[in-house]
């Protein structure tokens, strides 16, 4: 066993409320600049810049785990991270085609840029990617896995888009492992509100739209090996 210094939720600028400077180099230098050893891009709906940003962390020699962080049709965010690029690329087209249409109004909700490896913008995406999806949290675990991937429900101590707040409670046939919090300080009553918290694993990430707010290195996360598989099964169990 091995720990890794991670950050598991981050947005570039293709997520509307991403800030411009998060390019996925940016993101991925940042991350080597703190001493990160392991990030995770997870735009709102959408891998569409993961390859850059993998290409950008290999150079910087940081372990990339491609993401996304998926806006249910409950309106519950959950993060859903994948072993490699062609799966998290195939979990993005299948998402797209479950995503409510609404063209983006770069004024309003901010623009929506994607990258190529040499950290230029190649492209834009005209449809909002903040809105709901048409799938259901109540089937995102099994959807996830059968592209090999892991998903845990995001920030669920905030009280707005997180499975708590909306669903009003953790559906007891859940199958997730991991839950993310994004203040540790209320893990206690968290826990003592919601008994499933007592099985799972329980990280902290940033959920970073501005490049000063992604993780110091100060939390860790046990895993066989330092590969993006190695950190989907550390996720899979209750550590």
């Amino acid at each position: 066993m091995m720990s890794l210094t991670y950050d598991l939720h981050i947005h570039s600028c293709l997520s509307p409320c991403g800030d411009d400077d998060m390019t996925p180099a940016n993101i991925a230098g940042m991350a080597a600049l703190k001493g990160l050893e392991a990030v995770a891009l997870t735009d709102h709906n959408t891998c569409r810049n993961c390859p850059a940003f993998m290409a950008a962390a290999e150079e910087y020699g940081v372990l990339a785990v491609p993401g996304m962080e998926i806006n249910t049709s409950e309106e519950v965010h959950a993060v859903c991270l994948f072993p490699n690029l062609e799966a998290a690329l195939g979990f993005d087209a299948y998402v797209y085609g479950k995503l409510i249409p609404f063209p983006n109004n770069e004024a309003i909700f901010g623009k929506q840029q994607i990258y190529n490896e040499q950290d230029q913008v190649c492209g834009t995406e005209p449809n909002l990617l903040i809105n709901a999806t048409e799938i259901s949290f109540d089937g995102l675990w099994e959807l996830v896995r059968s592209y090999g991937g892991v998903m845990f429900p995001a920030h669920v101590d905030k009280t707005a888009n997180s499975l708590i707040a909306n669903l009003g409670f953790i559906p007891p046939d859940s199958r997730f492992k991991t839950a993310e919090v994004k203040d540790l300080k209320k893990l206690h009553q968290l826990r003592k509100d919601n008994p499933y918290l007592d099985k799972c694993r329980i990280i902290s990430n940033s959920d970073a739209h501005y490049l000063e707010h992604i993780n110091e290195p100060e939390l860790t996360l046990q895993v066989e090996e330092k590969t993006a598989q190695g950190i989907i099964d550390a996720l899979l169990s209750s550590g």
